[in-house]
């Protein structure tokens, strides 16, 4: 059975977390008491007391992402330096990490690989956090751990006040003429008689008015607020990075880079380093290019000094003269619920996964909420949450609240996920109603969740996406983004919301063709934020004119287009500073190959709805979670290492 979401005593959480860490704490020193200590009798009940605490917790700081409020922040903040404490006397607990040491060391030629998997994560995990350390190193490394759970949930607060507390209001109709009709009725309002527009830093308003606002000087000003947003984080940058140097440096590590690696597929520095420079050199001469032609098109309207605040204008333009396509015309045949209908479809047909909707409760009336079933068996629970919010947090993610394993009695648990997105609202009289990029962005973060929810490993700390090397868990994802190009997969959703015609062969081609566009400039431009990242903390950049500059080096090597200085991108990078890819933004491009790869697996066959291929990849990498290391995995699936040329020509920078 499932758990349901409810929070109704979510005000007594603090309270409710100290009484089930007391308990958790006592159960763990009766485990230590154990004289022969097995992998049955101590790392399971272990992993299990694990999987309580994140079951109570995960609803409480999922919360305060999508539904926003001064209760769920004060919450939050009282249960944050409770779960820090508890954490790091788990994790600086000496006895506990020789306990898993000495099974390891007893049992380890008759436990399975993937008992043994857990061991080496576990052990490694311990060493990673100072269990080895002097009593006065531990409670520095305490004192650290929580503050940065603080500041990087500030940074976060900051960012989505920020955003929450502009608005820009037009009243002159000129500036709004080129403003789709769906997002224009969404910024109207009425006031003294006078129909007037308001724009937001909310993604789907603040990306209605860059792409198509007529209004350059609106343009600038909207783009200036966006990227100007939070100028405080500039000081908790500066006190986040200065304490995971001390914290490294106290367990042993030359700098943050370096100890991020060992918990990823790649090993080495410079090897990640190497990677990216590589991808970015390949890719800058034909983004340049890129540029050249929106300033060309530019040009044509007087504009010599092109700006940043100009290209996505203008790259909707350019897009529509070279491709006809206009994301607006598709955005009828992408109506929400069509979607989901579909991209199940397409999921039972490939996965042997049915989604049925059940009436389950959950924090906001529009979240959808579906229990996955193979062969007429439930195997997991899916909460989707697509649309945008004012409480909600910016962009789109996976949550995986309970994994799929085995307990110690022999019962079997099932996994439960949430998907996040922030798409357009509906309203009383339209429905949500996609852009193809939203479409995308949906298969994305559906193959995180397949890749949590699949699993059939037996052990919780390697199931699903736990246990995962970071610089790989995008593979599943990026995989699942490829087939959301393909003119028979859009076929079973893409149907007009009014009069359910299906989207037609040339106007699927349209999209197929665009896909690359500017594929050149997004590639550098990732390159730019994972180069950033990972050299930041490479070593100790002390304040915000070093971080500028380190910023300033790295776009004048790879970027096509400078930024103007008042562009303040770090302020708002929340991957690095309020979530978990510090020195890991490289991740994305480094699992593109993984899946990149694999897609092109399914076009060598020379059919997408490969079910063979698919139900392989489900085996392979879906239902082994975090049980083996990656590049063991797609050996597996590919029976070969993958090839960065894939990636490359699956951008079309290569052919």
């Amino acid at each position: 059975m499932f758990k349901e979401f409810n929070l109704e005593k979510l005000t007594d959480s603090k309270v409710l977390l100290e009484k089930l860490l007391e308990q958790s704490k006592n159960e763990i020193l009766k485990l230590m008491e154990i004289e022969n200590k097995t992998y049955e009798n101590f790392v399971m009940p272990y992993e299990e007391i694990g999987e309580g605490i994140n079951d109570f917790v995960t609803p409480i700081f999922h919360i305060d992402s999508v539904k926003n409020s001064e209760i769920t922040g004060k919450v939050y903040q009282e249960c944050l330096p409770v779960i820090s404490k508890y954490e790091t006397w788990i994790s600086q607990n000496d006895n506990i990490y020789k306990a898993l040491k000495d099974i390891q060391s007893n049992y380890k030629t008759t436990l399975n690989g993937i008992q043994n998997k857990v061991l080496e994560n576990e052990i490694r995990d311990f060493k990673l956090s100072g269990s080895h350390l002097d009593k006065d190193k531990k409670k520095r490394l305490e004192e650290i751990n929580l503050t940065l759970s603080e500041i990087s949930h500030k940074f976060s607060q900051n960012l989505l006040d920020a955003t929450n507390d502009y608005e820009m209001i037009i009243e002159n109709k000129e500036d709004v003429k080129e403003i789709p009709v769906s997002d224009l009725e969404l910024a109207a309002f009425e006031e003294d008689g006078i129909t007037k527009y308001k724009f937001t830093l909310q993604i789907p308003s603040y990306m209605a008015y860059i792409t198509y606002g007529t209004s350059r000087e609106k343009r600038e000003e909207l783009y200036k607020a966006y990227c100007t947003r939070a100028p405080e984080n500039g000081k908790v940058i500066e006190k986040i990075l200065s304490l995971k140097n001390e914290k490294v440096k106290i367990l042993g590590f030359k700098s943050y880079s370096e100890y991020s690696l060992q918990t990823k597929m790649a090993s080495k520095e410079e090897e990640v380093i190497t990677f990216l420079e590589e991808l970015g050199h390949k890719g800058k001469a034909k983004a340049i290019e890129e540029i050249e032609e929106l300033k060309q098109l530019a040009a044509k309207d007087g504009i010599n000094d092109f700006r940043s605040s100009d290209m996505a204008y203008y790259s909707e333009k350019l897009k529509k003269a070279k491709y006809d396509l206009d994301e607006e015309y598709y955005r009828p045949y992408f109506e929400q619920k069509s979607v989901l209908t579909g991209f199940f479809e397409f999921l039972h047909q490939m996965f042997d996964v049915k989604f049925v909707e059940v009436n389950a409760q959950a924090w906001d009336e529009k979240v959808k909420v579906y229990n996955l079933l193979t062969n007429d068996k439930e195997i997991g629970r899916i909460y989707i949450d697509l649309e945008a919010r004012k409480d909600k947090r910016g962009g789109a993610w996976m949550n995986n609240w309970h994994s799929h394993y085995i307990n110690a009695k022999g019962d079997k648990k099932l996994p439960t996920a949430f998907i996040v997105c922030n798409f357009p609202q509906s309203t009383k009289t339209t429905p949500s109603l996609l852009r193809h990029s939203d479409v995308v962005t949906l298969f994305h973060e559906m193959g995180h969740a397949l890749h949590h929810l699949l699993s059939d490993i037996s052990e919780p700390y390697v199931s699903g996406i736990s246990g995962v090397a970071w610089d790989t868990v995008e593979f599943p994802s990026q995989f699942l983004e490829y087939f959301s190009y393909d003119k028979d997969v859009l076929k079973l959703f893409a149907k007009h919301y009014k009069t359910k015609e299906v989207l037609d062969d040339e106007a699927i081609n349209r999209i197929i063709k665009a896909k690359n566009f500017q594929s050149s400039l997004a590639l550098v431009r990732q390159v730019e934020f994972a180069l950033f990242d990972f050299k930041l903390y490479q070593d100790l950049y002390k304040s915000e004119k070093e971080v500028q500059d380190l910023l300033d080096s790295i776009r004048a090597e790879f970027a096509a287009m400078i930024p103007p200085s008042y562009n303040k991108f770090q302020n708002g990078f929340s991957h690095i500073f309020a979530g978990g890819y510090s020195a890991g933004y490289y991740s994305y491009k480094w699992a593109e190959v993984l899946s990149a790869d694999a897609f092109y697996m399914f076009i060598d066959s020379k059919n997408i709805f490969n079910k063979e291929l698919a139900m392989k990849y489900k085996e392979t990498i879906l239902s082994k979670g975090g049980s083996a290391n990656m590049d063991e995995l797609f050996y597996n699936f590919a029976q070969r290492k993958p090839s960065v040329d894939s990636l490359l020509k699956i951008d079309g920078i290569i052919s």
